[in-house]
């Protein structure tokens, strides 16, 4: 009886083994999987090849490292830096904000001469919390001083994660607006804020603005739609009695 060699494989896995696309190529030395681990020579020839890409392309790879080192480095420095303005910025944002709560507008925007104000803060350090909340601030005063464009600009610079805070901001917008005599932009802002992580307590105030605003702008189906919502989300808000009344006034004009 001849003997078979033992090469560690089943008769099964044998049979089951993948025929070459290389009829001269020995069965056993095919490896689709893994052909490099099969044939030493092919693994030395992707390797002399490998070797050959680097030292023919070393300038362009040194090049690409730097450029990821500089721009590692760089954002690393600009991550400091901002931390720095920020904490600068808050300082300096300290006393305008206190003479922003005392009324004191104009002091409060253009410093008091060894403060800064408002304006500089939003200007100088722009890109940081200290910047981004000095333009709400200042974009509350501008409305207070009826410099209403001015307001817009500084609030339409402002954002916030803070639910109320930005709703605010879009309802402040919707009142600059409105004094402009754009009633369908202000009808806009003041839908941002109402659903602006919708809630109970400031909703139907401004969605009630929403409608009057609507109204303004003669799109009475729109005000009597805002008008439903107040009367269907929120029936227990004190907006709703108004609502059920200036709906019926809408009614009356778009001709229902």
């Amino acid at each position: 009886m001849s003997k078979i060699p033992y090469t560690g494989k089943s008769q099964q896995a044998r049979q089951q083994q993948p025929v070459s696309t290389d009829p001269l190529q020995p069965a056993e030395a095919y490896n689709p999987e893994h052909p490099l681990m099969e044939d030493p020579d092919a693994l030395a020839l992707r390797l002399v090849e490998s070797e050959d890409f680097v030292r023919r392309n070393k300038n362009v790879l040194l090049s690409l490292l730097a450029l990821v080192v500089l721009a590692v480095a760089g954002g690393f420095g600009y991550y400091l830096w901002r931390g720095t303005q920020d904490t600068k910025g808050q300082a300096a944002l300290f006393q305008a904000v206190d003479y922003w709560e005392a009324d004191s507008l104009q002091k409060a925007m253009k410093g008091d001469g060894r403060n800064l104000g408002l304006e500089r803060v939003a200007s100088e350090y722009s890109g940081t919390d200290a910047g981004n909340l000095a333009n709400f601030y200042a974009g509350v005063a501008a409305l207070k001083q009826s410099k209403y464009k001015e307001a817009i600009d500084y609030l339409e610079d402002f954002s916030s994660d803070d639910y109320l805070v930005q709703a605010r901001a879009y309802a402040l917008l919707g009142d600059a607006h409105l004094e402009l005599n754009q009633a369908k932009e202000a009808a806009d802002f003041y839908n941002k804020a109402a659903n602006y992580n919708a809630n109970e307590f400031f909703s139907p105030g401004y969605l009630l603005k929403e409608a009057t605003a609507r109204e303004q702008a003669k799109d009475y189906a729109a005000a009597i739609t805002a008008y439903d919502k107040i009367l269907t989300d929120y029936p227990a808000a004190a907006e709703a009695n108004e609502a059920k009344e200036y709906k019926a006034r809408a009614e009356g004009m778009s001709g229902k």
